[in-house]
């Protein structure tokens, strides 16, 4: 039987190897609060797994999420990493029902101070410290609400940063933060139907990854922000946000063969090739697009009209103060308006 060609060796088999002695990295895999981690050949495959939730975002994802990047990212056996979602959805946004609900209510107690494995209590990953900087009645220190922040969105970019390509395989809904985390992907893949993109530009938010301009340029990112819309999964391919939208009954298929083909590539060739076109992409200013749109995002929460809502969410309830948000004019029900505003705690 003849041998394959020496490029299609695996990177860590061979006497030439210098990972000859690199052990299983997937093995002993810590126990992630909000996703899954498995290897499966070449492919390293990561899952948010809060699907009653609609996999919302907590202080725990970009702490996850970053861990299990590097995990893979450092594994030889890895060539390419598949991001993706258990339940209806890929991700809901920002776990918001407690901050929105949780202030005017005093319902202060009852929030979650760990993150990872460091105990975070008193330091601005602490509900408690952010929800008092967002008192109304107080005194705003915008860099508490910025160092909070900017470390949500460095945890989710090293999904562009890790050396080896990313992809997101998205169905059902990706909104709100969930883009944040999507468009750091390298490709993206999403079921015809799926809907992405940034309803809280309406009110309460500015999309802190700051991607949107680099991804689709300058007017279509002015188009879909600027009024808050979302775009199905055809639309998101015909603008060029994603690089295929199947039916959703063909989703897993295709991204397989996507992902199977990157896979097939040596990893030292995908590792430059990925670094030779990123260079590109931060030349552009990725970097200073996210710090001052995560800014902008900490300001939005303390205008007056952000104050209102939060005021409304603590009144009628989160998922209500949505609804009244994507109302009328907007009513989300046309086929680059559709907006998804079932997940309770999520959608920020």
């Amino acid at each position: 039987m003849t041998d394959p060609a020496a490029w299609r060796r695996p990177a860590h088999e061979g006497p030439d190897s210098p990972y000859r002695a690199t052990p299983r990295l997937s093995d002993d895999v810590p126990p992630y609060r909000t996703l899954t981690y498995e290897v499966d050949g070449r492919v390293a495959r990561l899952t948010f797994n809060r699907p009653e939730q609609g996999n919302s975002i907590t202080p725990d994802t970009p702490v996850e999420l970053a861990d299990a990047v590097e995990r893979a990212d450092l594994d030889p056996r890895v060539h390419v990493i598949v991001l993706s979602g258990r339940g209806k959805g890929f991700c809901g946004g920002y776990d918001l029902a407690a901050s929105a609900e949780g202030l005017m209510d005093g319902g202060l107690d009852e929030l979650d101070h760990r993150v990872g494995p460091v105990p975070r209590e008193g330091t601005v990953l602490d509900p408690t410290v952010q929800m008092l900087n967002h008192d109304p009645a107080g005194t705003w220190d915008p860099m508490v609400d910025y160092a909070m922040m900017s470390r949500f969105t460095r945890g989710f970019a090293s999904l562009l940063h890790a050396n080896k390509p990313t992809v997101a395989r998205i169905h059902g809904f990706c909104v709100a933060g969930g883009t944040d985390i999507a468009l750091h992907c390298d490709q993206i893949v999403i079921a015809a139907d799926a809907k992405i993109g940034y309803p809280p530009t309406r009110v309460w938010g500015v999309p802190s990854a700051g991607l949107w301009a680099h991804r689709l340029g300058d007017q279509r990112a002015k188009r879909l922000l600027l009024t808050g819309d979302t775009l199905t999964g055809t639309e998101a391919a015909a603008w060029g946000l994603a690089i295929d939208a199947p039916e959703p009954d063909r989703l897993e298929e295709r991204t397989e063969a996507l992902v199977q083909r990157i896979a097939a590539m040596p990893l030292n060739q995908l590792i430059m090739t990925k670094l030779a076109l990123n260079s590109a992409l931060l030349a552009q200013g990725v970097q200073n697009s996210q710090m001052i749109s995560t800014v902008f995002d900490g300001i939005s929460r303390h205008t007056r009209e952000g104050y209102a809502f939060q005021q409304r969410a603590a009144e009628a309830g989160f998922r209500q103060a949505v609804r009244e948000r994507d109302g009328a004019p907007y009513d989300d029900h046309g086929p680059q308006t559709s907006n998804v505003t079932n997940q309770p705690n999520s959608e920020g």
